[in-house]
């Protein structure tokens, strides 16, 4: 069964459903309402890809067609159509800006990598705003984007944040390509990769180098009542938030500290941090814009032939060293800095 991808991990709903100050009430409420969405969800919900006998047919274009809906607070999808490609802005921010972030996804991987769509087949961008009741989350459906609007205590609306956006939709990159299993290593890379593209987005629509950039996933989504930035740093995991609520990040930026647990998949949006961290450390050793070498490099692997669905950290090291190795040199800078990259997150390759 498919693992419904969200922004905010189920650990950190969960810490928030148990809260008791009368402070965070609402709050408390929205989490334990989201958390049970998503395990209903994680029920009825079929496994990403496609059968043998599926055929992706998508008209090819030189621009998105995004199609944005309204839930209008209900968990119904798709929702009544407010905007579609072409169209101007509404009077709804979270119209607009789901609208924005899909079109920046898709410039992204269309201006830099060649693709069109995250299926690479032209693939029709929908997303549905106003989903649920204060839902805290924000996740990609195998279909669809879907956003909750928060629960105002915690956590902000999430079409809020453009990472977000493209860290969501980057899951249907993978489920496109290769399909990285949701669980353990695999489904922490799943996430990682999530979270480069992510980045990436955003960094390409500000213009920012790789220096410049914040690496920060989920800026913008806590209240200012969460003495934190962020959901999850790559440049540094474990240092997004510190807060007597929600408690302190929780990723290891190491290997040596790998976390081996059954919850949230197998510790899929934890351990994510460490291959994070490597990614950051290639891309900040080669210099410019992370989207040109580096990302090409994560690009190329995950979307070529030498990547299985279970790879672990090793092994996905491998691929984006011999990825750096074909299309750069294997003597090459973006080689050498790949392979130290993953050596100072403690990783070795297979």
């Amino acid at each position: 069964m498919l693992h419904l991808p969200g922004i905010v991990p189920p650990y950190l709903l969960s810490r928030i459903a148990r809260l008791e100050d009368a402070k965070f009430a609402t709050a408390a409420a929205a989490a334990r309402s989201s958390l049970e969405h998503d395990e209903s969800m994680r029920a009825v919900r079929l496994t990403f890809g496609f059968d043998d006998g599926d055929v992706l047919v998508a008209e090819l274009g030189a621009g998105p067609d995004r199609t944005i809906a309204d839930a209008q607070s209900r968990e119904l999808l798709p929702g009544t159509v407010v905007r579609r490609e072409g169209d101007g802005p509404t009077e709804d921010l979270a119209v607009d800006e789901a609208y924005d972030g899909l079109g920046a996804t898709f410039a992204l991987f269309s201006e830099v990598y060649g693709r069109n769509s995250i299926d690479g087949a032209g693939l029709s961008l929908e997303a549905t705003v106003h989903y649920g009741h204060r839902y805290d989350n924000a996740f990609w459906d195998g279909e669809r984007m879907v956003f909750g609007d928060g629960d105002g205590e915690i956590f902000t609306r999430f079409t809020g944040s453009l990472s977000v956006i493209g860290h969501e939709l980057s899951h249907g990159l993978t489920q496109f390509s290769s399909g990285l299993v949701y669980r353990d290593q695999s489904g922490a890379l799943n996430e990682s990769v999530s979270d480069v593209f992510g980045a990436l987005v955003e960094q390409y629509t500000l213009g920012q180098t790789a220096s410049e950039a914040s690496w920060l996933i989920g800026d913008g989504l806590f209240t200012t009542a969460v003495e934190g930035v962020a959901l999850r740093s790559m440049k540094s995991p474990g240092s997004a938030y510190d807060d007597d609520v929600l408690g302190k990040d929780p990723q290891p930026a190491h290997f040596d500290d790998y976390i081996d647990t059954e919850d949230d998949n197998g510790g899929v949006h934890v351990n994510s941090g460490i291959p994070n961290r490597a990614f950051y450390l290639v891309a900040t050793q080669l210099g410019g814009t992370a989207w040109d070498r580096a990302g090409q490099i994560w690009y190329d692997t995950i979307t070529g032939p030498g990547l299985t669905a279970r790879a672990n950290f090793a092994e996905f090291a491998t691929a984006t060293i011999e990825a750096a190795a074909v299309r750069y040199g294997p003597s090459s800078d973006e080689a050498a800095a790949t392979a130290s990259g993953w050596a100072a997150a403690g990783v070795t390759p297979a």
